[in-house]
């Protein structure tokens, strides 16, 4: 085990050991930039991995702390032990307050480690299921380490959507540790580094010459391992079909086999032999090669969060991959991309076909494309949002928040302020003493209106609901009863106003039916003031803006609800919201819990016309 440091920081401000640990050296690679942006926030860097290049350019590069430690990507035995060892006396003398550890093996026994180790804060990073294209023993021992990876963790960070809705669907972790940051990827994409430009364009045409390319060939391009689960076989299959039909058309593939997942050697004879296929081989730097591509494809089998697509997609290029799961997180169907079928040859040469025929299509596509990237995926989006989950931990745990670096720089969190540190420890000392005194002083009331709803509706009195919390962390809502469960024919539920009851109308008009989020309140997922909590399937379509709500904790009544309530449309709703996030204070909140009583009074905002409170909430795009 060596280790190389970075050179010392300044002094004057706490300093939080952040440790972030991969497998090979290329987790760190993928993680460029990031170990930085920490360093340059206020934290004590340490990087970890298999001795490797990419390791020793991050301490270099980003000014951050490198320690070399083998681990084996596949089940090693012994080895594995030996890195779990040399893992736990690492930590042990580091003493790190958060770990960072991604990709299966380094999840486990650097896991493993921290939790043997009792660090605070413990974060792992799930970029993808290896089992899912697994069988046998070994999909039974990689879906038990994945568990107990999660199992140490304190937050598990999923890189997309679809993956947290697959570890949920298997039971691999607790609802309550999971988070999706952004719009996800696990470190978004430096797009000047990808944009367009007319220097690059014309470095373009000098590499297609180096590759022997034709300047008037079609180019289909592939960026990654040549394995199996990249579905290199079915890209191989697609492209010795279209090349019938399009002499001119040529396969660029940036990368190289990997033993680990092999393909057949019928699939590396054709990439080794076929003069149409250029194998570049690995790559220091992939981004000149996408100016070279017409069509990024990536017919994966599975995935987290491909980085590859995020990059094309700023180069301008449209792409074609799958539904796998990650996968289809990483474009718009028909927008940006095309995806089709898991395995399925034709339809992956037939939609690349169709965008090579179509190059009008394909500009449109790429457009869109970067434009979604600049968006929703840059880098520091990424980053920022990994570093409120961090501090909120840091909170959790009592510990100091870091200071960056540059005392001149925007915070990207309420606690770099010390007046909105004072002021969020008043608001949950105020949240605690109010919640209980109100608790207690309104037994019989809630006596009396569980009764009222048993007698009216039955069993259960109360409505529980899964919703998000402070950055977007499950919690169960409680509510009083205020619908039927009455359905159709077909067993499903009959529309809200349908469903709603004269008493549910009652404590609606009132607000009653709120009262047992008081409890929510006393445990800490909930504040008496912040944005309302609202559904979990709405965290896929917020925009990055939007979804900034939840950088405060939910609550009972909130600037929106003083303001319109459910007579708002969404777009209003959340622009009050995310106005409430930025300039918070005591007195606002006071002021929000006085003008709430008025309303309360008044009975106003209650619905909109033709639904019980307000209609689903579709998307950015829509208004109301």
């Amino acid at each position: 085990m060596s280790g190389k440091q970075a050179p010392a920081t300044h002094s004057g401000f706490p300093r939080v050991r952040y440790m972030q640990v991969g497998t090979a050296d290329m987790s760190i690679g993928l993680s460029r930039g990031q170990p930085r942006f920490f360093r340059e926030a206020g934290f004590d860097v340490s990087v970890v991995c298999s001795p490797g290049p990419k390791l020793y350019e991050a301490a270099e590069n980003e000014g951050v702390q490198a320690y070399a430690v083998p681990i084996a990507r596949e089940i090693s035995g012994l080895g594995d032990l030996v890195s779990l060892w040399r893992l736990w006396r690492l930590m042990r003398r580091l003493r790190p307050a958060v770990t960072n550890v991604g990709t299966p093996k380094a999840g486990l026994l650097a896991g493993l480690a921290s939790c043997l180790n009792g660090v605070p804060c413990r974060i792992y990073t799930l970029r993808g299921l290896r089992s899912e294209t697994c069988t046998g023993w070994k999909r039974w021992y990689l879906v038990l380490a994945e568990r107990i990876a999660c199992g140490c963790a304190h937050r598990v960070i999923c890189v997309s959507r679809s993956l947290r809705e697959k570890v949920l669907a298997l039971g691999i972790v607790d609802p309550e540790k999971v988070v999706v940051l952004a719009s996800g990827s696990s470190n978004g994409v430096d797009v000047d580094r990808f944009a367009p430009t007319v220097e690059r364009l014309q470095q373009a045409n000098l590499l297609r010459n180096d590759l022997r390319i034709p300047g008037n060939a079609s180019v289909i391009g592939f960026v990654g391992r040549f394995t199996l689960d990249k579905g290199i076989s079915e890209l191989i299959d697609a492209f010795r079909r279209l090349r019938d039909r399009r002499p001119d058309l040529c396969l660029l593939l940036v990368g190289d086999f990997e033993e680990g997942d092999p393909v057949s050697g019928d699939i590396r004879k054709a990439i080794q032999e076929d003069p149409k296929i250029v194998c570049t081989g690995m790559v220091q730097d992939p981004a000149p090669y996408y100016f070279v591509m017409d069509v990024l494809a990536l017919p994966t089998y599975r995935e987290g969060f491909p980085n590859t697509v995020l990059e094309a997609q700023a180069a301008a290029k449209p792409v074609v991959t799958t539904y796998a799961t990650g996968s289809r997180d990483s474009i718009q169907d028909g927008v940006s991309g095309i995806l089709v079928p898991i395995r399925d040859v034709n339809s992956l040469a037939s939609t690349l076909n169709r965008l090579i025929g179509n190059p009008e299509m394909a500009l449109q596509m790429g457009n869109a494309g970067r434009e979604r990237v600049m968006r929703e995926f840059r880098q520091e989006t990424v980053w920022k949002a990994l570093e409120r989950e961090i501090h909120f931990l840091l909170r959790e745990k009592g510990l100091p928040i870091p200071r960056p670096e540059n005392s001149n720089c925007n915070s990207t969190d309420f606690a770099h302020r010390p007046s909105r540190v004072l002021s969020g420890l008043i608001k949950r000392g105020f949240d605690f003493v109010v919640s209980t005194l109100a608790l207690l002083v309104l037994v019989p009331l809630l006596a009396g209106l569980a009764l009222a709803v048993r007698l009216a509706m039955g069993s259960p009195v109360f409505f529980r609901q899964m919703r998000p919390g402070y950055a977007g962390k499950p919690f169960m809502l409680l509510k009083f009863r205020t619908m039927t469960s009455d359905g159709d024919s077909q067993g499903r539920l009959l529309p809200d106003e349908r469903r709603l009851t004269k008493l549910g109308r009652i404590l609606r008009r009132f607000s009653l039916d709120e009262i047992p989020q008081l409890w929510n309140v006393w445990k800490g997922e909930m504040s008496l003031v912040g944005p309302r909590p609202l559904l979990m399937e709405y965290l896929e379509r917020y925009t990055p803006e939007q979804a900034r709500r939840h950088q405060v904790h939910p609550g009972i009544t909130g600037w929106a609800q003083i303001n319109g309530r459910n007579t708002l449309s969404w777009e209003e709703r959340f622009r009050l919201d995310v106005w409430y996030v930025d300039h918070w204070s005591l007195g606002l909140d006071a002021k929000i819990i006085l003008k709430t009583v008025r309303k309360v009074l008044l009975r106003e905002g209650i619905s909109q016309n033709g639904h019980a409170t307000m209609p689903e909430f579709q998307g950015s795009n829509q208004g109301s």
